[in-house]
């Protein structure tokens, strides 16, 4: 992240992550679960969304995390090890991800990149059975196996700062958001390869991919405004205006809206995807950088940094519904099923 230190379950889950950033982990509706980092109280929260608060906080030293992704079945969390600095910036160069088993709540292995790569952005391919994982400082996506926690590959992305990682629903195509060259990187994930570099802005955040794999988001971060990417093309091919910068996107399970956050506008913009304009916007707490959206595509939740708070947006009504207090900074989000 630029600028920062970026049926129902039968066990609380807890999860170890830390010194700049941590994952908490949250009993959800409809059988998910949801993985939060609270960056700057260096802790552990368990968050029950049903019950709309946090039942447990675990402490943790020591190791420095952004993101984490979770296995398709729930029972595993895979969290890289990123480094003390936000996206850019100068502090340790991360080397390693931990494997975390969730029904025991321990390390139960350390996947070790062998070198200084600041490692973020974890994303699980189900379809194909891979865990990737952006590896910055190689200007590389990482392949991993899941079954044997080995190194099997890498994706070259060609530029700096590939923070973030979306891919197609199919897992052939993924598209990182690299964010001080302003790019976005096109990768074939089956050959290995970098496809092309898309020019963007001077500096732009996060990514997500539309649910039909037609489109690509990305935020710009030197203007109010929003990257519309045509997946056939791999060019812009619009841009939606916004009311203050975008950070964190996602679409709703319908496809009809994405969701943007707004951080300095303490809000979340609702943009149109069939008239390419904002239809409305959200308010919530300070600093909303992830959303995520659940899978009944009923509810999204917003990690909202500077107020230490998860917001929860009835998506039918278009308005928060509840507000969850998390740990200090609480911001990176993943499912687990």
């Amino acid at each position: 992240m630029r600028g920062y230190t970026c049926g129902p379950m039968k066990k609380a889950i807890e999860l170890c992550l830390g010194m700049v950033g941590v994952v908490g982990l949250a009993v959800g509706v409809q059988g998910q679960t949801l993985l939060v980092a609270n960056q700057h109280s260096h802790d552990l929260s368990l968050i029950d969304t049903k019950a709309a608060k946090q039942v447990a906080v675990v402490p943790v030293e020591g190791i420095t995390g952004h993101e984490v992704a979770a296995s398709p079945d729930g029972k595993t969390a895979y969290v890289p090890i990123y480094g003390d600095a936000g996206v850019g910036r100068p502090g340790t160069d991360g080397s390693t991800m931990l494997v975390i088993d969730l029904a025991s709540r321990k390390v139960v292995h350390t996947v070790d990149f062998g070198h200084g790569v600041r490692p973020h952005c974890a994303v699980y391919d189900e379809k194909n059975g891979l865990l990737y994982v952006t590896t910055e400082l190689d200007k590389t996506v990482s392949i991993i196996d899941p079954k044997t926690l080995k190194i099997v590959g890498t994706v070259p992305t060609g530029q700096e700062q590939s923070h973030m990682l979306a891919l197609t629903r199919d897992g052939s195509r993924g598209y990182t958001a690299n964010v001080g060259p302003g790019t976005v990187s096109v990768l074939d994930m089956k050959a290995r390869k970098t496809v092309t570099i898309i020019p963007v802005s001077g500096n732009t955040q996060r990514i997500a991919v539309s649910r039909d794999d037609s489109m690509v988001f990305t935020a710009d971060q030197t203007r109010p405004r929003l990257a519309v990417i045509d997946t056939a093309t791999n060019k812009v091919k619009t841009w939606v205006a916004l009311p203050s910068a975008g950070y964190g996107t996602a679409p709703t399970v319908d496809g009809r809206w994405l969701l943007v956050t707004m951080r300095d506008a303490k809000g979340v913009a609702v943009v149109d995807l069939k008239k390419m304009k904002v239809a409305r916007t959200v308010d919530v707490p300070g600093g909303p950088s992830e959303v995520l959206v659940s899978d009944d595509g009923k509810t999204a939740y917003v990690a909202c940094n500077f107020a230490d708070q998860i917001a929860v947006i009835d998506l039918a009504g278009w308005e928060v519904s509840k507000v969850i207090d998390a740990g200090k900074f609480a911001d990176g989000m993943a499912w687990a099923r």
